[in-house]
C-alpha cells in the first residue's frame, strides 16, 4: 500500500476493454505527512476520489485484479480508499 494525492485524471480513447467505464487517476506519491515522496502512479479509481484528495493506493497486480474480480485484466494499481488522517502509532 502507498499514499498518494490525486492530481488529475487520465483520458484514453483507445484502451484495453478492461478499462472501459473505469476512471484513471494520476496520483503523486506522498509520505505520511503529505509531503511529496517522489514519483507518481496511474491508478484505477474504485472509491470516487477527486483532485486534491489523499488516497490509499494498492500497487500489486494480483490483489488489484482480485478486488475488481477481473483475473485476466491488465490492471496493477487501484485507488482503494480516501484518507481522512494519518497518525503515528504513539497516540
Amino acid at each position: 500500500m502507498k499514499l498518494g494525492r490525486v492530481v488529475g485524471t487520465v483520458v484514453s480513447t483507445i484502451n484495453a476493454p478492461d478499462f472501459d467505464n473505469r476512471t484513471l487517476l494520476l496520483c503523486d506519491l506522498v509520505d505520511p505527512a503529505g509531503r511529496p515522496a517522489g514519483g507518481y502512479l496511474i491508478a484505477v479509481d474504485t472509491v470516487g476520489a477527486g483532485a486534491g484528495e489523499m488516497v490509499l493506493i494498492l500497487d500489486e497486480g494480483n490483489s488489484a485484479r482480485q478486488v475488481l474480480n477481473a483475473p485476466g485484466a491488465p490492471i496493477r494499481t487501484l485507488v482503494v480508499g480516501i484518507v481522512d488522517a494519518v497518525t503515528d502509532g504513539s497516540l
